[in-house]
């Protein structure tokens, strides 16, 4: 895919709306000059989401999560930043160029692959009408899902179709409306033997796979007969626009709840995440009775780092479970197990219980790995000691593939709390196993723990430290509201009167005195400021709304809300004149300047003063040490006299 070009994000971001992208996911309330809902972050009765289309950014109060609209989109949809654009540009109708031409294998690729995306909607719309509008339809497949439990708007929402059960009906279809018999191969909707071609599906009921933006990837079809010779299901065929173990039923569906809840509930059938969302609980998703791999984690982890597996209580089935739980592990992610009764499973349960009693039954019934784990493996074997220790053994190497230092040492202890075993014997095991994985990832097969440094400083220094902060967030937001705007200034040894930018003059000044700011963003965002001055531009702030890092885009959101968040005790304590400062801006940049002078020189004296206090210290050092912070009270008394006249004036 081609880089889309600076100028076209720059058309992008500048036609769309912000207020009209939110309201399409959030209900927005006017309250102002801004826009006002239930945050789509997390589960809320008071409205904390606000939206500010003057100034076209977000803020979520509730969450910290702010930034523009590609932000949103990124947070909501889970997209990547060019996806982002890409469905900017398709709603608002603005074209992205292809700043690298396709190869031809490329284009032909992509024609493929829009070529499949098409004939699996035309058969998605296809079977559905056959299930709701054809006489075999309605009498059997239709019969099925009512029998089956599911409600109409239900069987609409998942799109559930019925492939007739005749030999060629859709392939017919197809041909007749000129799709290519070899795409109804490639996305195995057509199978063909010697002259004959058949379709894949007849007979069957239809469960249509979504990718995570909805578009139809393939389909999972089940017999409705009783002959144990048939397989109950088939599954579309991995093609370039569908990969069972890349790919979750249900999560085009899901990933909103996933999001607001916080967990993924992972199921086995398609059936078991239609009763699901029936009775009301949507942030659940379904491997499709594929074992459960390291993609379809990673596809949940953009959503959520805590998974619940649902399980049917088939013993066979939980223990070759095992295998995924140290997959969900092994990628850093939490994960829960509920079991459900004996001749029970999520499908079954949800239809024959309220969602409250289901919610219920969920969280009272959850259960962490470890018990989960001792549970099963213990089953029989409670009196062998051998037994025993392999079961203790298997539930530590679960742990060690846990990447977080941290995390493994509280179920280290857990562990030997559990099966009252000595903490150390427990640390060993973990230490041998986690030598043995790293030897596998690493070039030497070196295993030792970081060293954690002291970091203690007293606490008037951390004090002046946090003081120092404000100032560095105050001068960055004035840079980035302000930072074009020219003000008169006096350069220079010769004090000679010269027009500056507000950038170039905050810039220039803390070059002059070689400072430089604490706070890795604000370090980055001066940093682009100045790069940008040695290029010759004064970046606005909405070339750092168009970043693609958007962690930066949510920080220097969160600073435009700042001023509007400020109390009048801030504005009394750190001389920030929020009201007037665009009146008189050389007054605002002045003060602000010199209050960040000031509190760095206060700050350096006290850690002087911290260092005074070292009684190993030689004559020498300390005369040193103390000439150093005479040079420091004078300079701040010189800064002293600038503040007071700064502030009078």
């Amino acid at each position: 895919m081609s880089k889309i070009s600076s100028f076209v994000i720059e058309e992008i971001m500048q036609t769309s709306r912000i207020e009209e992208v939110i309201g399409e996911f959030v209900q927005l309330k006017r309250a102002g000059s801004n826009l006002k809902g239930l945050s789509p972050f997390t589960d809320e009765k008071t409205a904390s989401f606000v939206v500010s289309p003057a100034k076209q950014i977000f803020k979520c109060f509730s969450t910290g999560k702010g930034g523009t609209v590609v932000s949103f989109l990124m947070e909501k949809e889970h997209y990547s930043y060019p996806e982002a654009l890409r469905w900017l540009a398709e709603k608002y109708g603005i074209e992205i160029p292809n700043d690298v031409a396709p190869t031809a294998e490329e284009l032909a690729q992509n024609t493929e692959r829009d070529s499949l995306f098409i004939i699996n909607e035309f058969a998605r719309e296809y079977f559905a009408k056959n299930l709701l509008h054809s006489e075999e339809g309605q009498a059997i497949g239709l019969s099925y899902f009512e029998e089956r439990g599911f409600r109409r708007d239900i069987i609409e929402k998942f799109q559930l179709g019925y492939c007739l059960n005749k030999a060629d009906d859709f392939t017919k279809t197809a041909l007749g409306k000129g799709y290519k018999l070899e795409y109804l191969e490639s996305v195995g909707l057509t199978k063909s033997k010697e002259e004959k071609k058949f379709d894949f599906f007849r007979g069957r009921v239809i469960f249509p796979i979504q990718s995570i933006s909805g578009r139809v990837l393939g389909f999972g079809a089940r017999t409705l007969q009783n002959d144990k010779k048939i397989a109950k299901y088939f599954n579309s065929p991995d093609s370039i626009v569908y990969n069972k173990s890349q790919i979750l039923y249900g999560l085009f569906f899901a990933k909103g709840d996933i999001t607001k809840y916080d967990e993924c509930l992972l199921c086995e059938g398609y059936t078991d995440v239609i009763s699901m969302h029936q009775a009301g609980i949507q942030n659940v998703v379904s491997s499709s009775g594929t074992s459960l791999t390291k993609e379809q984690i990673k596809l949940i982890s953009r959503y959520t780092k805590n998974i619940t597996i649902l399980f049917d209580g088939d013993a066979a089935g939980i223990k070759a479970s095992f295998r995924g739980i140290d997959l969900i592990l092994e990628e850093g992610m939490n994960v829960k197990v509920v079991l459900f009764p004996d001749g029970e499973d999520p499908d079954s349960y949800a239809k024959g219980h309220s969602r409250d009693e289901t919610v219920h039954f969920l969280a009272e019934n959850k259960k962490d790995f470890i018990t989960f784990k001792t549970s099963v493996l213990l089953a029989g074997g409670q009196n062998d000691p051998l037994h025993k220790a392999n079961m203790i053994k298997e539930i530590i190497h679960s742990v060690s593939l846990i990447p977080d230092h941290i995390t493994r040492s509280i179920y280290a202890k857990e562990i030997a709390t559990h099966f009252d075993i000595a903490d150390d014997m427990v640390s060993n095991e973990l230490i041998r196993l986690r030598k043995n994985i790293l030897s596998k990832t690493m070039n030497e097969p070196i295993f030792r723990d970081l060293e954690v440094q002291n970091t203690a400083a007293p606490r008037q220094i951390l004090q002046e430290k946090k003081t120092v902060l404000i100032y560095e967030l105050e001068l960055i937001r004035i840079m980035l509201q302000f930072g074009t705007r020219e003000i008169e200034t006096l350069v220079g040894e010769e004090n000679e009167a010269r027009k500056l930018t507000v950038v170039e003059m905050i810039c220039h000044e803390l070059t002059n005195d070689e400072l430089s700011f604490q706070d890795p963003f604000c370090q980055e965002i001066h940093g682009l400021f100045v790069q940008g001055i040695n290029e010759g531009i004064i970046y606005s702030v909405s070339y750092f709304q168009n970043l693609e890092d958007q962690k930066l885009v949510n920080f220097i959101s969160n600073l435009e809300t700042l001023e509007s968040e400020l109390s009048p005790n801030w504005i009394l304590k750190f001389n920030i004149f929020t009201k007037t400062e665009e009146k008189d801006l050389l007054q605002t940049v002045s003060n602000l300047l010199c209050n960040f002078k000031y509190n760095k020189v206060n700050e350096h004296i006290l850690s002087l003063q911290d260092k005074l206090k070292n009684p190993a210290l030689s004559n020498e050092n300390m005369m040193d040490i103390l000439a150093e912070q005479m040079a420091y009270e004078q300079v701040k008394k010189v800064l002293t006299g600038q503040l007071g006249r700064i502030i009078l004036k």
